[in-house]
C-alpha cells in the first residue's frame, strides 16, 4: 500500500480507533499484525525473511548474558547481521566483481531480485544495535517474542525510519495507555504536516532535482546552480515528510519514537548540522562507531577523534548505498568536520570582530551551500553523472529552465517558506512563535480553515507515485 494515498491515511485512522477499543493485551498483537500485513503487500518473501531474521537475533540477544562465551556469540551475530547486508545491498558492487574476477558469471545481487531489500538498512541497525547493548550490559534481553518482532518491522518506520534504540522502544510496548484527545489530535496534526510536506512540497521540488539529474547533458550553469540550492530542501522535506507522519501515527497510539530532525539548516557549521539532520542515524553512529574507535585509539589524542570522524563517515556514507558517490558524500562530510575542528580556534577569532548576527547567517549559509553541493554526489545515479553535473556549473549561456510550470513553483515556494519560517522563530524568537502558538491555539475557526487548505491541497496534488527518498536505503 502507498503511504501517501487517501486508503493509507484511513487505514491509520481506523488503526487508531480499533487500537483504543480493543483490550490493552491484544494491541501488540494488533500493531504486529497490522505490520505483517502492510509488509506482505510489498512482498511476503520480504515478510518470511525478516520473520527468519528477528528469530536469529532473538536468540542470539537471548542467550549471550548466559554464555560462557559472549564475545564469540557477539561477534557471531554481527557477522549474520553484517553479512546479510551486505548480500542484500552491497553485492553488486562488492561480491558480484569476484566471481568476475575469476570468470564465473555467477551474482549473488540476484537474491535481491526475490527478496526486495526495502528498509534493510534501517531495521540491521536496529538489530546491531540490540546487540551491542546486551553485549555490554546496557539493556536486557528482550522475553516477548513479539514484542522484539514489533520493534524490527514496526510499519511506520520501516521503510525509512527513524532507526529506534531497542532500549527505549521495547519499554514503551508494557505502558498501558489510555485515550488522550489531545495526544491524538496532536499526533493527528503531525501526520497532515507530514503528507503536506512530502506532497505539496517535496514532490514539486523533486520533478526539478530528478529531471535534471536524468537529463544531466541539457543542463548547465544557472539550471545546476538552481538545484544545488533546491535539493537540500527537497531531501528535507521529503524525509522529514516521511518521519512526522511516522512519528504522528505513532504518537497517536502513545508511542514516542525517536526525532529525526531538528531544524538542520538553522546549523551554523556541519558538525551541528548533523546533529540535527538525520538524527537517529548519525547519533547511532555516534555512540556505536566514533566513540568506539576514539575510545580504541585514544593514545593517539585528538588525532583519534580526527580518525574516528573518517571512519564513522565512510561507514555512513556506505550505509546509504555501495558506489564511489556514497563514499565521496561521507568522506566530504568527514574533511569538514576536521577541518572545523582543527581550526575552530582560529575562527573563533576570527569572527570575533565580526557581529553575531552577521556570523551566524554566515555560518548558516556557507553550511547549507556546502551541503547542497555534496548531494551533487548522493543525487547522481552514478559517478560520470556527478563529474559532468560539476564540470558543467560554470558553462553559462543556458536560460533557466525548469521541469514545472512557474506558477507551481512559485506556490511551492510559499508554502516552503512558511514551514521554515516557523522553524527560523522557533528556534531564534520563541517568544514571537509562542504568541502564534497561542493565536493559533485560541482561534477554532482558523484551525480548521488551515485543516481543510491543507487537505484539499494534499488531494489535489497527490499522484500515483509517492516514492520516498529514502525507501531506497
Amino acid at each position: 500500500m502507498d503511504l501517501i494515498s487517501v486508503s493509507y491515511a484511513l487505514l491509520l485512522i481506523v488503526s487508531i480507533f480499533i487500537y483504543y477499543i480493543i483490550s490493552f493485551e491484544y494491541r501488540i498483537l494488533l500493531l504486529t499484525l497490522l505490520s505483517c500485513c502492510l509488509i506482505a503487500g510489498i512482498s511476503w518473501l520480504l515478510l518470511v525473511y525478516i520473520v527468519c531474521y528477528t528469530v536469529i537475533n532473538f536468540f542470539i540477544g537471548k542467550y549471550i548474558p548466559f554464555t560462557k562465551n559472549k564475545k564469540a556469540l557477539f561477534r557471531t551475530g554481527l557477522i549474520f547481521n553484517l553479512s546479510q547486508l551486505v548480500i542484500l545491498k552491497y553485492s553488486s558492487f562488492a561480491l558480484d566483481p569476484i566471481f568476475q574476477i575469476f570468470g564465473s558469471n555467477y551474482q549473488i545481487s540476484g537474491i535481491s531480485d526475490i527478496i526486495i531489500p526495502l528498509g534493510v538498512s534501517f531495521f540491521t541497525l536496529q538489530g546491531i544495535g540490540y546487540l551491542i547493548n546486551i553485549k555490554m550490559g546496557w539493556e536486557k534481553p528482550e522475553k516477548n517474542f513479539l514484542h522484539f518482532l514489533l520493534y524490527i518491522l514496526y510499519y511506520p518506520k520501516f521503510l525509512s525510519g527513524p532507526i529506534e534504540r531497542s532500549n527505549h522502544f521495547l519499554p514503551q510496548l508494557i505502558e498501558v495507555k489510555s485515550f488522550n484527545e489531545k495526544q491524538v489530535v496532536a499526533g493527528l496534526r503531525l501526520a497532515l504536516l507530514g503528507f503536506f510536506k512530502k506532497v505539496v512540497i517535496a514532490n514539486q521540488l523533486g520533478i526539478i532535482v530528478n529531471d535534471t539529474y536524468y537529463n544531466i547533458d541539457t543542463y548547465s550553469g544557472l539550471n545546476l546552480w538552481m538545484v544545488i540550492l533546491i535539493q537540500p530542501l527537497y531531501l528535507y522535506f521529503d524525509f522529514s515528510g516521511y518521519t512526522d507522519i511516522a512519528l504522528g501515527f505513532s504518537k497517536a497510539l502513545g508511542i514516542n519514537l525517536l526525532p529525526n530532525f531538528n531544524k538542520p539548516f538553522l546549523s551554523e557549521n556541519v558538525t551541528t548540522f548533523w546533529r540535527r539532520m538525520h538524527m537517529s542515524l548519525s547519533s547511532w553512529f555516534n555512540d556505536y562507531v566514533f566513540k568506539q574507535v576514539s575510545f580504541k585509539y585514544r593514545r593517539w589524542g585528538k588525532y583519534a577523534s580526527a580518525f574516528a570522524v573518517f571512519v564513522t563517515f565512510t561507514l555512513f556514507g556506505i550505509w546509504h548505498g555501495a558506489g564511489w558517490n556514497f563514499m565521496i558524500l561521507g568522506f566530504l562530510q568527514a574533511l569538514a568536520i576536521n577541518y572545523e575542528f582543527f581550526t575552530k580556534k582560529k575562527r573563533v577569532v576570527i569572527f570575533s570582530r565580526i557581529p553575531d548576527y552577521c556570523r551566524i547567517w554566515f555560518g548558516r549559509l556557507a553550511t547549507y551551500l556546502f551541503f547542497g553541493i555534496s548531494l551533487i554526489f548522493f543525487f547522481s545515479p552514478d559517478f560520470r553523472t556527478s563529474t559532468i553535473f560539476y564540470s558543467k556549473l560554470f558553462v553559462w549561456g543556458d536560460a533557466l529552465n525548469l521541469a514545472i510550470s512557474t506558477k507551481l513553483l512559485l506556490s511551492t515556494i510559499l508554502c516552503l517558506t512558511v514551514v521554515l519560517i516557523l522553524e527560523f522563530l522557533e528556534n531564534d524568537y520563541d517568544l514571537i512563535y509562542n504568541k502564534i502558538v497561542d493565536f493559533w491555539c485560541h482561534h477554532k475557526s482558523l484551525r480548521v480553515i488551515v485543516y481543510y487548505l491543507t487537505i484539499f491541497s494534499v488531494l489535489y496534488l497527490i499522484g500515483h507515485e509517492q516514492v520516498f527518498i529514502y525507501s531506497r536505503f
